[in-house]
């Protein structure tokens, strides 16, 4: 089994990966480091809760460090995880520059240790769904893509560091990730970025609406996150050759993973029929459409993966190149914002 620690315990460490890592076989959650609060070992009774982040890596049975702090602390956890002879899970965004994530993908090479981001988005039902009509051939080119992430919350949030002035709060560094992830398994990497990046809430002292467009020779695609949407667009709006694919954002495991709710639960991550998205094709110039029933989001897939990785060699769930390549986007986005202007990758 592959003993596990957090370096944190708070909602990410609660929400989105304890669940995952203690239901799956292969992992043993060893304990988290806590630094006020002890509450690892109600939850997962025999679990250790560490006083230092030392005393974590100090550790000779912990084999994977999931780093799920701050991000303004991703790039030192992780690099002193990886010279401590750690695996490491590290949460978006990975870094706050390409340079750092350049860095930390070299050392773990080099250390012969994996790294890997946790995009786990990338099995939200919505995505998961759209992928399959792809690799079936019902979207065909694209013509323009449209993916959306919107939220509605006039007040700060809560999470002190989300709403701080240090390097990689705001929402771009947020929710951007996410969004820039799946624009890249969607098309690979953009020819140039033009983004508009702005606070929109009196109360923000940092960024909460972002508008980006990517730019590949035969197509676009828009990228749109903010705080302040009373009503949500569709997230995914994706228009082809062949078809047009329409549908709300609306995977369930994060509102099942806040109740309570086991990942091993039956019908786990199954969206109900009212959510799910429409497909519209033409044949021979009549437009029709159909329901499209959504694939089962699975969050759990990150961590199958990572573990065939780390016990098999097999390819990694996230690479940390796949994730510096996400950096390289919003690094671009934000110098398009400040020069208002096209920036090109």
């Amino acid at each position: 089994m592959i003993n596990t620690a957090l370096v944190s315990f708070g909602m990410s460490g609660k929400v989105f990966h304890a669940p995952f890592i203690a239901t799956n076989p292969h992992f043993n959650l060893v304990g988290s480091w806590e630094r006020s609060t002890k509450n690892i070992q109600a939850a997962y009774p025999g679990s250790k809760s560490y006083d230092s982040y030392e005393e974590l890596l100090a550790d000779p049975i912990i084999d994977l460090v999931v780093v799920n702090s701050p991000n303004d602390t991703h790039y030192a956890y992780v690099k002193s995880a990886l010279l401590a002879g750690k695996h490491v899970v590290c949460e978006k965004a990975f870094t706050n520059t390409s340079t750092e994530a350049i860095e930390l993908d070299e050392l773990a090479q080099k250390k012969g240790l994996k790294l890997a981001v946790y995009q786990n988005r990338r099995y939200d039902a919505d995505f998961l769904t759209l992928q399959k009509l792809i690799s079936e051939g019902e979207i065909g080119d694209f013509l323009d893509v449209q993916i959306s992430f919107e939220r509605y919350r006039t007040t700060l949030s809560p999470k002190a560091h989300k709403e701080a002035v240090t390097p990689g709060a705001g929402l771009l560094y947020d929710l951007g990730p996410h969004l820039v992830d799946q624009a890249l398994l969607l098309s690979g990497m953009p020819l140039a970025v033009f983004a508009d990046i702005r606070i929109t809430r009196k109360v923000s002292l940092v960024d909460d609406y972002f508008t980006m467009i990517l730019y590949y020779p035969s197509h676009r695609i828009t990228l749109t996150s903010g705080m302040v949407f009373m009503t949500q667009l569709p997230g995914y709006k994706v228009y082809g050759t062949k078809g047009s694919f329409i549908k709300n954002r609306s995977d369930i495991q994060e509102a099942e993973l806040i109740a309570g709710k086991k990942p091993n639960a039956p019908h786990w991550g199954e969206e109900a029929a009212s959510d799910y998205g429409t497909l519209y094709t033409d044949h021979n110039g009549l437009i029709t459409n159909r329901v499209v029933p959504s694939n089962t989001g699975n969050y759990g897939i990150f961590y199958e993966k990572m573990a065939d990785a780390i016990l098999n060699n097999g390819p990694l769930p996230t690479t940390a190149k796949e994730a510096t390549n996400t950096i390289r986007i919003l690094e671009a986005a934000r110098n398009s914002a400040f020069n208002k202007r096209v920036v090109g990758i």
